[in-house]
């Protein structure tokens, strides 16, 4: 079985104008919200082999503000930077890829599109956008990331900030 947490990164700053999109930091809320998730999954007892990020500031702190809440090595975590701005295909071929040797997998990435491809992976769709520092958890009936696919998905849990509270 391969288990697969999609979180969408938590919230960011907009108060920086001279930043590029790419080195917007966390605001407040966001640096409060990451580690709240990050022990939402510890109290799971969650068990991360793999976790990925994009390049972007905003996906890398949280990351690393989850990877210190359950354990994580910090400098295991993994930036792949074709996650900033991938589309739904990129993104699932970045899953597809993951070595079999890694039973879970964390990817930290942006919305719309960790929101597609949760809902492209999940027989019933989620209601709403995934909000910020927001994780989906999927297992998957396969030994090998290459087949994850709707057909051998499950859904496991959702959770957000505002649960976590």
């Amino acid at each position: 079985m391969k288990i697969l947490y999609l979180m969408r990164h938590a919230k960011s700053s907009w108060s920086f104008d001279d930043l590029s999109d790419e080195q917007r930091p966390l605001n407040d809320r966001g640096r409060d919200d990451a580690p709240r998730m990050g022990q939402a999954l510890a109290q799971r007892d969650t068990h991360i082999d793999l976790l990925l990020a994009s390049t972007a500031v905003r996906s890398l702190t949280t990351a690393a503000l989850v990877a210190k809440e359950i354990g994580y090595p910090h400098e295991k975590i993994q930036v792949r930077p074709e996650i900033y701005h991938a589309d739904l295909q990129t993104l699932l071929r970045v899953v597809r890829e993951s070595p079999d040797e890694a039973d879970s997998v964390l990817l930290v990435g942006h919305n719309n599109t960790i929101t597609d491809l949760a809902n492209h992976l999940m027989e019933s769709p989620l209601s709403e956008e995934m909000p910020t520092a927001s994780i989906v958890c999927l297992h998957f009936q396969t030994e090998h990331w290459a087949d994850v696919d709707r057909s051998n998905a499950e859904f496991y849990f959702f959770d957000c900030p505002r649960n976590a509270e």
